[in-house]
């Protein structure tokens, strides 16, 4: 791919509910925000919390479907569509960049909540094209970082880099009421990652696993929180870090988003 004038940010989001494609709050404002204050992709890489395999695998179609990947929600939202084409061009740049890692070229999936959800939002227009990386849930987490670094260069050849997924999001702890606080260890979680990130400490955020029991309360799976180290790994010497918005919703569902390399305007 050619290079791009301007590098382009990195940006992770938490994505909570599907529901928020619908919605208009104070997160999805600040996905339209954020949409707006960024420059304009040749292409998107999203990595999702949802689309978590045995092996390592890369959208490659034209014309990716929208994927319902849930239950129990209202119709108006199995009616929602994301039309955003695929780029077969991106998918085989991502999969030389990733070598030896044998990347499956997969022309099943599509794009699922964790992408569109927020995308609908920032990219409503679904006018940039999209491709996703999977998460190999067979490797650990110093295994994703270290794939993420090799998919720099893409930021310079003007392809944004997205993970979508939730710092803290343990569903087995969610409080279904109005307005839930936060549970005391979500919130100090929440934190610690925040500070982590300002400090630029990559290596304890690779190691969540040692961080205690807050932790093991806010991540007790990983696929939610692999995404953010896509995004973690693209921080280059002397880029800022930046929170376009943060909450904890039902009590264990973070809505922390995480920008790198943005400029403002």
């Amino acid at each position: 791919m050619a290079a791009s004038a301007q590098r382009m940010p990195a940006v992770f989001f938490g994505h909570g509910s599907p529901m928020n494609t619908l919605e208009h709050n104070r997160y999805t404002e600040a996905w339209r925000r954020l949409g707006e204050s960024l420059p304009k992709p040749k292409a998107i890489l999203a990595i999702s919390a949802h689309w978590y395999t045995r092996g390592t695998a890369v959208t490659a179609m034209e014309r990716p479907r929208t994927i319902h990947d849930f239950g129990g929600f209202p119709k108006e939202l199995y009616a929602v569509r994301y039309p955003a084409p695929g780029d077969l061009a991106l998918a085989a740049r991502v999969r030389n960049l990733l070598a030896p890692v044998d990347v499956r070229l997969d022309e099943e999936w599509g794009l699922d909540h964790g992408t569109w959800s927020v995308l609908a939002h920032a990219f409503p227009e679904a006018d940039v094209p999209v491709v996703q990386l999977s998460l190999d849930a067979t490797q650990p987490a110093r295994f994703h970082y270290a794939l993420a670094a090799r998919l720099a260069p893409l930021r310079d050849e003007g392809v944004l880099i997205v993970g979508s997924g939730n710092v803290v999001h343990n569903l087995g702890r969610i409080q279904w009421t109005d307005n839930a606080p936060p549970y005391d260890w979500a919130v100090r979680f929440n934190d610690k990652v925040r500070d982590l990130l300002t400090m630029r400490n990559h290596a304890a955020l690779i190691a969540f696993e040692t961080l205690g029991a807050d932790a093991r309360l806010s991540v007790p799976t990983p696929d939610h929180y692999l995404p953010l180290l896509y995004v973690v790994a693209q921080q280059g010497q002397g880029e800022a870090v930046s929170f376009p918005v943060d909450g904890i919703e039902y009590g264990a569902v973070g809505m922390l988003a995480i920008a790198v390399g943005l400029q403002s305007k």
